[in-house]
């Protein structure tokens, strides 16, 4: 099976799904919907390179994070959305 190693400090994710109606019952279409800002952590890079030491990133796989909005790039994969970010795009893991 062929897998996805992202490099350096870069992170592959995955975005969580979004509720589908408003709190008020409205059911939304895809059109009217925003990329959710959460995502859960597929992959990550071997580390950034800081005073020429490599240094592992605070994020790991399986975590739960909150993304900048408009970060990173998209991808298909294997019949899935997913998305490549930069650790610095990453602004909080949930806990």
């Amino acid at each position: 099976m062929t897998q996805i190693k992202p490099l350096a400090d870069r992170v592959l994710i995955e975005h969580l799904k979004e509720e589908e109606k408003t709190s008020a019952g409205i059911i939304l279409p895809d059109s009217a919907k925003e990329k959710p800002q959460q995502a859960k952590v597929l992959e990550v890079g071997s580390g950034k390179i800081v005073d020429g030491k490599r240094v592992a990133l605070e994020v790991k796989k399986g975590d739960t994070v909150i993304l900048s909005q408009y970060s990173g790039d998209d991808i298909k994969f294997q019949g899935k959305e997913l998305k490549i970010v930069k650790e610095e795009d990453i602004l909080a893991i949930i806990s």
